[in-house]
């Protein structure tokens, strides 16, 4: 049953009014009844007909968010054997059930490129029937219809060719797919879009700052390292865990030290960017693994800023350990927006040559 909304929107039908966040499409709200947007929601209304201020969407493609594939990948793997028909099977069980892609585990979702199949007259996105799009706000709260059964997926990678249908809200992000650029590497920077722009915004509030991060050799990552040169870092540091990751990194020229160091133990990461010229003022962290909030934090000068962009982050372990070691620091979750992240990524790509050979190799 459909929850009440605010008096703002459209009447598509029988008197309903949609809201720009989509709360019109919430089905299963909170335990007591009360109101949530649809990433809180346990299940979303899929129906293809769309209310004035909605788009509809012909799925081309599925990102599945790293820290959902991780854990769905890890769950199915039994003697070093990855069951990739498995994972195919559960994320089909997961968009049937709750109406969109979200790791009931993780939380997390993804995000996706289609194409515009039906615009509401009311649709503040600017998008035309045709445009190729993707999607930059997550598959945890996006109305989503799989129709194909998965069948040209093998379950082994975060990219999932599909058929199918997703919905839009009036407060939903997109962004055209660029003609310069091929669409799984436009993909891949969009969906870590978020990362980048806000670490720039960080970085333009300090006088030429130390900025380390933890990830360096990553999609997230290395867009950060290169937001963080652009925008005045005096140094920066990218820590990985291991000298693959690292030769990729030094090769890409995006840092100006390259670490080796677990980011799960506290010490060992605050003695390696301490060595590399830390504390840093800024750290970025940009892995898809629980357990780094303490490094992160002892990495950190005092005053400092660490943004966690990781669905792995406990935020109530990040809380606890700084208070835990009298860190005076200020700590931000990265929430995947900010306004002109799509385009800034994307320029960074096309100015970078670093950045871009590390996209294209781990395509």
């Amino acid at each position: 049953m459909s929850l009440p909304v605010t008096d703002s929107g459209s009447r598509p039908r029988g008197g309903e009014r949609s809201d720009p966040t989509g709360l019109h499409r919430v089905l299963d709200g909170g335990a007591d009844g009360r109101r949530v947007l649809p990433q809180a929601a346990r299940r979303l209304d899929t129906r293809r007909e769309i209310w004035p201020d909605e788009v509809r969407v012909r799925i081309e493609t599925l990102n599945l968010d790293a820290a959902s594939f991780r854990q769905l990948e890890s769950k199915h793997t039994v003697d070093g054997r990855h069951d990739g028909d498995a994972v195919r099977r559960e994320v089909l069980e997961i968009v049937a059930d709750r109406g969109k892609m979200q790791n009931p585990v993780t939380g997390s979702g993804g995000m996706l490129i289609g194409t515009v199949e039906e615009v509401g007259p009311e649709s503040p996105l600017g998008l035309a029937v045709g445009d190729r799009i993707a999607t930059l706000v997550s598959l945890s709260l996006t109305p989503l219809v799989i129709e194909d059964r998965l069948e040209r997926w093998d379950g082994t990678s975060e990219r999932v060719p599909t058929d199918g249908y997703a919905i839009l809200f009036g407060r939903s992000i997109a962004a055209r797919i660029p003609d310069d650029l091929p669409p799984a590497l436009s993909l891949s920077v969009m969906d870590v879009c978020g990362a980048p722009a806000l670490t720039a915004r960080v970085v333009r509030q300090y006088d030429a700052p130390v900025v380390a991060v933890i990830g360096g050799a990553g999609k997230s990552g290395s867009l950060s390292l290169a937001a963080a040169g652009r925008e005045g870092a005096s140094r920066t540091i990218g820590v990985v865990p291991h000298e693959t990751e690292a030769a990729l990194l030094r090769e890409a020229g995006l840092a100006d030290d390259v670490v080796i160091a677990d980011a799960r133990d506290p010490v060992a990461l605050r003695d390696a960017v301490a060595a590399a010229g830390g504390p840093a003022d800024i750290t970025v962290v940009c892995v898809d693994v629980p357990g780094c909030e303490g490094g992160a934090i002892l990495a950190t000068a005092e005053r400092g800023t660490v943004i966690f962009f990781s669905m792995a982050t406990s935020f109530s372990a990040a809380a606890l350990g700084a208070e835990g070691v009298a860190a005076d620091v200020t700590m931000l979750v990265g929430n995947g927006y900010t306004p002109g992240h799509a385009a800034y990524a994307m320029d960074l790509l096309r100015t970078h040559d670093g950045v871009r050979r590390l996209f294209e190799r781990r395509l």
